[in-house]
């Protein structure tokens, strides 16, 4: 994606060629110019959205009148517009699906006139090492096509930066540009074998571009197709450590150079039902799993196991081999998507907030923390970020984000980013939660219990007295977003909200969980 603010252009033109036999190939005519217009939320003001914006990015056509592009080329769009080659028309188009885990995103335009001669791409094999590959699209430094050329570099599981993923990606030595994203990768025979979606930045490497490959956007075609939506792709819910060490393998009782050590388990996955901490997983629908946690891969590679999760759909069962205190069993475990305790992305247009004499109570996620930057949001929200398990589902962390100075709240102005822990002696179980305690409460006092035991008591009545003041000199349209005005239902029941909040945490997960920093789309 090429964000139409910013104004540095680093631009190779060694690299951007178009040769003579290439120039009148069908396949390009099915390549697209993306134009979206963005509105961003305010996930600090989340009453209220950012300064749009506008950006370009490259689409194809894949046939029965839809168009395939990355998600983050039409993230929060507002509009979507899509120009063909050598067409002065922009047409409006639709965004029908987005895969946020995998980066996908499918679109559809209405116009006939849009269709009319469209020519539509033929999905490729998986390629091979070294083999070419050709990358079509609308990159910076100019508005017509553009065609890059390179060979594949590797094949792996791959760290996908929007999503915070790890799926299976195509490494290529191609230039992949800003604007480059959503277009097609082609092989020598004109057949599309991926998505360019994102690249490596390092002063330390260079030419380091990433493809998705045809058998991630199959299967997240496959999901929109079965389920009317996109579902996403499924974890085994557990986080693993390698068995490399001999003595660490004697000590599990495990006699041959395999499996991976479970040392976490989700706790709202099916695999908390069925597997234990210190169990050893070493086969996976009955392909071996070697010590350093991969599978064989074609004729003579590896790859991670996890490879094999991505191929599943959420709702698939999974047949483990396992080793429990020596003893060698099959189970099964049922496979859900992912749910984070801090989303990385936030559902819908707003974030979801509720406002109480001034505090700003609102859902911590990903995109807060951004916005706020690590040094107002504090160490410990941040552990919590990045360390922490749901440990029922629904659950989230609810902050107060900031205080609207007002009489009502003399005293707590300089309070903000500070978890909530329980309202009038109640645990919080998310925001949805905390808003139905404080509609359903009759006491004469608001008793919010935070991080670090702090409190604040605010008198019941004059805290609604203050409210339709607090919103008009602060411009605010509604005290509460539109998701908390849907009557409440609890889900999770009372016993849920007895855990110990302090056992948040308390276990790290390893960096391929958090992230890799260098990789960003483009």
């Amino acid at each position: 994606m090429q964000r139409k603010d910013k104004k540095d252009i680093h631009f190779d033109i060694r690299q951007q060629v178009e040769p003579e036999n290439l120039q009148n190939s069908a396949f390009l005519n099915a390549v697209v110019k993306v134009y979206c217009t963005h509105t961003t939320p305010d996930y600090s003001l989340p009453w209220q959205k950012q300064r749009q914006y506008t950006s370009t990015g490259s689409a194809f056509i894949i046939g029965d009148g839809k168009l395939l592009t990355n998600a983050h080329c039409v993230e929060h769009d507002t509009q979507v517009k899509v120009k063909k080659r050598g067409d002065d028309t922009k047409y409006v188009a639709k965004v029908l699906a987005r895969g946020v885990d995998c980066d996908i995103a499918l679109l559809s335009v209405e116009s006939k006139e849009f269709w009319e001669g469209a020519e539509s791409l033929n999905f490729g094999r998986l390629p091979c090492l070294q083999d070419a590959v050709t990358v079509v699209g609308y990159p910076l430094g100019g508005d017509t096509i553009s065609v890059t050329k390179g060979v594949v570099s590797r094949i792996e599981v791959t760290s996908y930066a929007h999503g915070s993923s790890d799926l299976l990606g195509i490494q290529i030595d191609a230039a992949i540009n800003p604007g480059n994203s959503g277009g097609p990768a082609f092989n020598e025979q004109g057949e599309c074998i991926g998505v360019a979606f994102q690249v490596y930045r390092s002063e330390a490497a260079e030419n380091i571009g990433y493809v998705i490959p045809t058998t991630v956007v199959s299967h997240f075609l496959k999901d929109y197709e079965r389920n009317g939506k996109y579902t996403g792709f499924p974890s085994l819910g557990i986080f693993w450590q390698k068995l490399e060490n001999p003595a660490l393998r004697a000590c599990l009782k495990v006699q041959s150079n395999e499996g991976v050590l479970v040392r976490r388990i989700e706790p709202i996955s099916d695999a908390n039902n069925v597997l234990k901490e210190g169990d050893v997983i070493v086969s996976f629908d009955d392909i071996h799993i070697g010590c350093e946690g991969t599978v064989p891969f074609r004729s003579s590679e590896r790859i991670a196991f996890r490879y094999l999760v991505s191929q599943k759909f959420a709702g698939d069962v999974a047949e483990l081999g396992i080793i429990r205190a020596g003893k060698l069993m099959g189970v099964n475990v049922v496979l859900n998507p992912r749910v984070h305790l801090v989303p990385y992305h936030v559902d819908g247009d707003q974030p979801s907030y509720i406002i109480i004499a001034g505090f700003v109570f609102t859902t911590l996620s990903e995109p807060l923390i951004d916005e706020e930057c690590e040094d107002s949001i504090g160490l410990k929200l941040l552990a919590k970020a990045s360390y922490s398990l749901a440990r029922f589902k629904g659950e989230r962390i609810v902050i107060l984000s900031q205080v609207l100075a007002n009489e009502a709240n003399i005293g707590y102005e300089d309070m903000s980013s500070q978890q909530v822990l329980k309202f009038n002696g109640t645990r919080i179980k998310n925001i949805h939660h905390l808003a139905h305690l404080i509609d359903s409460c009759k006491d004469q006092d608001l008793v919010f219990e935070f991080e670090d035991n702090y409190i604040a008591a605010l008198e019941r009545k004059a805290a609604t007295a203050a409210l339709p003041c607090i919103l008009k000199d602060y411009g605010i349209p509604s005290e509460r977003s539109s998701d908390l005005l849907e009557p409440y239902v609890d889900l999770w029941g009372d016993n849920q909200a007895t855990i110990d909040q302090d056992l948040i945490g308390s276990s790290p997960v390893s960096n391929l969980e958090i992230g890799i920093d260098g990789l960003l789309w483009t």
